[in-house]
Formats: structure tokens, sequence, C-alpha cells
């Protein structure tokens, strides 16, 4: 079947069907091979995007820039003390203006309605590269990453989440797991309950790919696991929170033993980054002093041959690539 993404935004991947992920995937593997190979791409000549950041990053910043520039577009930068979007200006009027001047429009911030609405009144691709509540940009470059390590079907794979199970990267998990049929396993404290209406529509999808879907805290979950994931214990703004997560989420940490749990000697460890597996930060440094160890993985597995986090770091830019030349 033809697929044809020009002109769609890029918000969430339950907007996609599975054929259509395949497509971004199949895309981001051939642009990723031409770039090794020194091919350099027109595909974007003559675009001009928009880069919305009121939340700071190094992968999705430079990702899109990268991507945009290989392919010969323009990138224009905008941090929230750069522009007037949603202080002086709402983000209807300032979508319509964006529109005007832009091909596409990246968002990276906080509220999923903001990027809705970006998409609603610009007219113009927009791309989705974090929110409180999903992150699909990561996903799609997590399952290119798997791709490429393991040897079978993405819908003959299992991937476990460990930690706190109720933030973006666990929710956009769901999301793209259900769309492509893979075993997906929240693992973390049973205080924390995950989101009734997240956990239903991804049930629902699941249902149609033959995706599951399971939530739990019992650590026979991690039988069979063919990934093992993880992501910092506080989010951005969240760091009130530290020493209560600490003590809720330490159980759930990545260790060694925890990947031997899984079974599988070739079991993956990924991680969106950037993640505290030392004390060689600033943070971490500084909380390890207040008595409170922040890591969410120890350094041995961080820098051991299950770790593929920088192979899946670059993917954000391969995949990213992908997204942009097939909506624009």
């Amino acid at each position: 079947m033809a697929v044809n993404l020009k002109g769609r935004s890029f918000l969430t991947l339950m907007d996609f069907t599975s054929q259509e992920i395949r497509y971004l995937l199949d895309l981001a593997h051939d642009l990723k091979a031409k770039k090794r190979a020194g091919i350099c791409g027109d595909r974007l000549k003559g675009k001009n995007i928009v880069l919305l950041f009121e939340k700071t990053s190094t992968r999705t910043r430079c990702s899109f820039e990268v991507a945009c520039h290989d392919e010969g577009g323009h990138v224009t930068y905008l941090e929230a003390s750069g522009s007037q979007v949603g202080k002086k200006e709402s983000i209807e009027d300032s979508a319509k203006v964006l529109g005007r001047f832009f091909d596409g429009i990246e968002y990276r911030g906080f509220e999923q309605k903001t990027v809705e609405d970006l998409a609603k009144y610009s007219g113009i691709p927009v791309w989705n590269g974090l929110t409180d509540i999903d992150h699909p940009t990561q996903i799609l470059a997590d399952m290119m990453t798997m791709e490429e390590h393991i040897n079978k079907p993405l819908s003959k794979t299992k991937v476990i989440f460990c930690g706190d199970i109720r933030n973006n990267m666990a929710y956009a998990w769901m999301y793209g797991c259900a769309k492509m049929g893979i075993h997906f396993v929240a693992y973390g404290p049973d205080e924390l309950e995950v989101d009734k209406e997240v956990l239903a529509a991804s049930r629902k999808v699941a249902g149609e790919t033959g995706s599951i879907i399971e939530v739990s805290s019992d650590p026979a979950c991690l039988k069979g696991a063919d990934v093992i994931y993880t992501d910092v214990w506080a989010s951005m703004g969240e760091e009130d929170q530290i020493p209560d997560k600490v003590k809720m989420l330490t159980p759930f940490k990545v260790t060694m033993e925890l990947l031997k749990a899984t079974g599988n000697q070739d079991v993956l460890f990924l991680h969106c980054l950037p993640a505290f597996h030392d004390f060689e930060t600033k943070m971490a440094k500084t909380w390890k002093e207040k008595g409170y160890d922040i890591r969410e993985v120890t350094d041995e597995v961080f820098r051991s041959r299950h770790s593929v986090v920088f192979d899946e770091a670059e993917n954000r830019m391969h995949t990213i690539k992908a997204i942009m030349v097939a909506t624009l």
C-alpha cells in the first residue's frame, strides 16, 4: 500500500497506522545509510522550519537542525525568552503568523494542547519534540535502534519500562508498542497509577495489532525482555519531588542484577538521555551531598555491552529527518 504523509503533522504515534510508522522507520534506515555513504540530499531545499523550545534539549534541537541542514533546509530556533509565543501573543495567533513564514514547526514544551493548537491553526506540518504526556520522535528512534540490534521483528519483541511509569516516556512507549504489536510492560511501584485514559487507548489499539500492554510491580515480569528502558526519576520542573522519588523508585533502578533477571544474555539497555549513571554531573553530585542517590541506572549497566544508548541518540537525527522529509 502506498504511503503519503505530505502535509501531515506528527503529534503522537496514535495518529498513525502501523503501516505509516513502518514507512517512517524504513525511510529513516534509508536516510541513515545515505548519510553514512556521504550522499547529501536536497529533499528540504527551499524549506524553512522553526523550532519552538519551552524546554531545553541537546538531542532534539541538534537532531532537527542537522537533519534539516543535511537535506538543504533552513532552521530558525526560538526559545521561550526569544519570542512572544504564548505571552503577548496567543498560541492561535502565533501559529497563524508562523504558518505564513515557515513550512514546518517543531514544538518542545509542556502541554500537549499547545502542539495540537499549533497544528490546528498554522496550516503547516507541526512536529512534537516532547510534551508532558508524549515523546513520539524518541520512540521512533528507539524502534529504529531495536531493529538494528535485535534479529527479529518488532512484533516479536518485549519492552520493559522501569521506574516512573507515569511519565511521558512510559506513555509514549505504550502508544508505540500498541501500534507496532510489541509486548510492553510498565514496571514500577504500585502507588504510581498509570493514566486510565492512556492505558485504555493503548489497549484498544493493542487488541487490533496483537500487542500486549501490562502494568506490574512484580520482578517476574522482567523474564524474556528484549529491551530494558528507563528515564530520569524527576522530569524538568519536578526537582522538588526527588527525595520522594528516590525512596519510591530505587527498587526499580536498572542494575546488572535486573538485566540478569530477564534471562536474555543479549538484552538491550535503552535510555532517552540525559541519564544519571554516575556522579559526574552537578545535579547528581548536589543530591548525593544531600544523601540522595538519584541514579536511575548504574554506571556498570550504562557502560556495558548491553547499552546502545549512543546509537539510539544518533538515531534521533535519522528518524526526525525521515519525519520532516515525509511530511514536507
